[in-house]
């Protein structure tokens, strides 16, 4: 079973990394683009074979170790 992670800053935390790539896009011709925020993906090959408990163990993961959970949030979706 394949835990995908995805974890984002919560809405309203400066994303200086995402300011970053904001303007490297506009100076590349991509004026377009209004705002740009960064995150991290991780993906965590487990074995386990029921997805509600590979999702409680993922999110436990999450909030000890992968995640800082005062300034981000995260999704997580399990394939089998």
């Amino acid at each position: 079973m394949k835990a995908i992670v995805n974890v984002f800053l919560k809405n309203g935390v400066l994303d200086s990394q995402g300011k970053a790539v904001l303007h490297a896009l506009s100076g590349h011709g991509f004026g377009t683009v209004s705002d740009v925020r960064v995150g991290k993906q991780i993906i965590i090959e487990m074995n386990e074979s029921d997805e509600t408990a590979a999702k409680e163990k993922v999110a436990h993961m999450c909030e000890e170790l992968l995640a800082n959970t005062v300034i981000e949030d995260y999704e997580i979706e399990i394939q089998a």
